[in-house]
This record gives C-alpha cells, structure tokens and sequence, in this order.
C-alpha cells in the first residue's frame, strides 16, 4: 500500500485508484509503477479480467509530477538536458500506453474530476473512457512547458476525436468539459457524482461476466480494422470467429439457447 495510490481486487477487477489529492494526483514515481505492475497483472494473470483506473479527490490527475523530473526525466543538476536519457523516458512511456492499448482485457478509465496532460494520455489508450460531470479534459504542455505531449497523446487523441478537436486541445490547449467531451467521442458516458463509483463498478462487472476470448478477439479485430485494408480486416473477423464457435464455451452457450427455446412457455 503506498500514499499515492490504492489497489484492489474485487471478482475479477483489479482497480488503480490514485490517492495522491494533496498534490492534485499529480503522477509520481510510485504511482506510475503502480500502473505498470497492474497492467502486467491484467496481461499475465488470470484472475484479473478488467483493469480500472481511477483517482479520489479533487482531480483525477493534473498531469505527471514535473517536480520530480530531474529525477528521471533526463534533465541534470545543473538544468541542461541529457538527450538520450529523454528518448528513453519517453519510449518507456510509451511502451506502458501501448501495451495498455494492445493487452486483450478491457482497460476502463474513471476520471472523477480534472484530467490533464499525462492523464489524458493514459485515457485515450484505453479502451473505455467515463467522466463525472465537473471532469474537464487538458493538454497543457505546449503554454505551460513549451513542449509536446510525451506519451503518445497527440496521436491516439487525433485517432479518437479527428484533427478538428485535437488542434483545439493540443495546439490551442483548451479544455473540454464532460459534456463536449461525450458529444465529440472522447469519453462513453458521463455519470452524477452520486452515480460515479456505482456505475464505473457495474460497467466493469458486466465485462467480467463476458467471453475473455471473444472480449480480446473483439479488441484485437477493433485495432486492427483501424490500421489495415477492409478485406484484411473482414478476414481477421472471419478468422476469428472460426476459433470462437468451435469453443466449448460457444457451444454451451449454443446448447443452452436451445434448450431455453425448446422448453414448454407458460
């Protein structure tokens, strides 16, 4: 257990909640190994069929902890920058995103409040986005840094949203509120405060209850459609779908449907 974050295993959802409120969730060291260790979990571990990330407190993160970057951003004692150690930084963020991307579990992310640079981030290499009605959505690196989003952002956001509102969020660095946010696809749905840890907790059950073959197959054929030509991505699904109706699971459901049907109506 650490003061930055909590983590729990509940019937198959292991959820990240970042308790870092007194710094605005800002994202530490142990906070982003704590990302990292949960993602290897919910790639290696059975038991764990849906990853949530979450925070408590005023904002859900203001981004990653620029106070701490001399410890591991590549910037030296003395304020110069070592290069490579920069790119490295930046490749093992972006390995955590692409992994977070590409795993064949559900990644849910549940921004209670204000999301900004890093945490946006991580939101759009998920696979599902909610919002609580105060969340507010932020790139602010190009005013406040003079630099990009280093996490692979700018892309994903630009696949999400279209050039329109990334050029909006990242170029002019305005934010979106929950309701713009739904209305242009960055986020699925927007619960009450009241709602939000209940309806963040039935969504994830409900992908636990599931086929985790079908749940990756479906993901895997999702990114693939968005990266190759129509006739490989119908034949992925076809390829696909051969291995899940020969699954026991497949027939059982099949077996069971049929004895429903057959059954006497009263």
């Amino acid at each position: 257990m650490s003061e930055h974050f909590r983590r729990e295993l509940d019937d198959g959802v292991l959820t990240i909640t970042f308790t870092r409120d007194d710094k605005l969730n800002a994202v530490s060291a142990p906070m982003l190994a704590a990302l990292r260790g949960a993602v290897a979990d919910l790639g290696d571990d059975d038991a764990v069929r849906v990853l949530v990330i979450t925070a408590e407190g005023r904002h859900f993160t203001a981004g990653m902890d620029i106070t701490t970057i001399d410890t591991g951003m590549g910037f030296e004692p003395d304020g110069s920058v070592n290069g490579r150690s920069v790119r490295r930084t930046y490749r093992a963020l972006h390995l955590l995103m692409d992994e977070i991307e590409a795993i064949e579990k559900p990644v849910i992310l549940a921004a209670q409040g204000p999301c900004r640079g890093f945490g946006l981030e991580l939101a759009v290499s998920c696979d599902f986005r909610f919002a609580a009605p105060r969340t507010t959505f932020a790139l602010p690196e190009v005013p406040n840094l003079g630099v990009l989003p280093g996490s692979g952002g700018i892309s994903r956001l630009t696949r999400l949203v279209g050039p329109h509102w990334a050029r909006w969020m990242a170029m002019a660095a305005r934010p979106v509120d929950a309701e713009r946010a739904l209305t242009i696809g960055l986020v699925h749905d927007v619960f009450a405060d009241e709602q939000f840890a209940a309806g963040v907790r039935e969504f994830a059950r409900s992908l636990v209850a599931l086929s985790p073959q079908a749940l990756g197959l479906a993901k895997l054929a999702i990114d693939a459609a968005a990266s190759v030509d129509r006739t490989t991505a119908r034949d992925f699904d076809r390829v696909a779908n051969t291995l899940l109706l020969t699954s026991q699971e497949h027939l059982a459901k099949v077996r069971a449907f049929q004895q429903r049907a057959a059954a006497p109506r009263e």
